[in-house]
């Protein structure tokens, strides 16, 4: 039996809860062998950002090679991208190396609120790497950031920033609803034909470090098994909703601990 592949490209977290380190426990979470390309290190833990080290693009493109080269990769997640340079570098190796399921998480800032993603990469984000996604996975910030608006408020306003990110080149939508207020958290996956909204409750907790990252790779990895996209958001939702519902039975950090990416075992 050969495993599926899939790849995170994204930044570390030295505490473990979020980054590359969140994407490779949900693939393993999942039964995905995962790869990993690291774009920026960052010294971290549940209580904030206190130094980022970008990796040079030309190492970026090194490890994206390394992996292409010799891996049969079926899916691919973009978290942390870092600066510009890194994201020229990631887009000239999908044109190397094309694979059609690409999920791209547009990570700004993180649970603490630090900023992950320097403002003159938000360009490069909307103009070359959203256009090569599958889905993208924005929280309710992150899509008005995308489009320079305001936060949505309602279901009509969030459907219509879907469809205008959906103009940006990407295949789906996905706005997370964590953000949000009320008894459920719903998310809405938005397409050209279709809008489905999933609500799961909304989890009294502190414990969210990662989910972001988790969900998006919980995504992919059910891509590279072949499941269909609405069939793998579902899923991810599911199991997201089930790790961050099972957060506090961890005991990490003084500050926003992280989700039980194992609570299933």
């Amino acid at each position: 039996m050969t495993i599926p592949i899939a790849l995170t490209i994204a930044g570390s977290d030295s505490s473990g809860g979020a980054g590359i380190q969140a994407d490779l426990k949900t693939f393993a979470a999942f039964g995905v062998y995962g790869a990993s390309v690291i774009t920026a290190l960052t010294a971290q833990n549940t209580t904030g950002v206190s130094a980022i080290h970008q990796v040079p693009s030309d190492f970026v493109a090194a490890q994206l090679d390394a992996v292409f080269a010799d891996l049969d990769v079926k899916a691919v997640k973009l978290g942390m991208v870092g600066h510009g340079a890194a994201i020229d570098a990631i887009v000239a190796a999908l044109a190397r190396w094309p694979v059609g399921r690409v999920v791209v998480d547009p990570v700004m800032v993180a649970t603490s609120g630090d900023r992950l993603l320097a403002p003159d990469a938000i360009d490069a984000l909307r103009q070359r790497l959203i256009p090569h996604a599958r889905i993208i996975t924005p929280n309710l910030p992150e899509a008005a950031a995308l489009l320079d608006e305001p936060v949505a408020s309602s279901a009509t306003d969030i459907e219509s920033q879907g469809r205008r990110l959906l103009a940006l080149g990407c295949g789906a939508v996905l706005i997370k609803g964590g953000h949000g207020n009320g008894a459920e958290s719903i998310d809405y996956l938005i397409s050209k034909d279709r809008v489905t909204a999933l609500p799961a409750p909304r989890i009294a907790t502190e414990n969210t470090h990662g989910t972001g990252c988790s969900l998006s790779s919980a995504i992919t990895a059910g891509l590279a098994k072949g499941h269909d996209l609405e069939t793998a958001v579902r899923n991810a939702k599911t199991w997201i909703s089930a790790a961050i519902a099972a957060a506090d039975r961890l005991d990490v950090g003084r500050g926003h601990g992280p989700i039980h990416h194992f609570h299933h075992w």
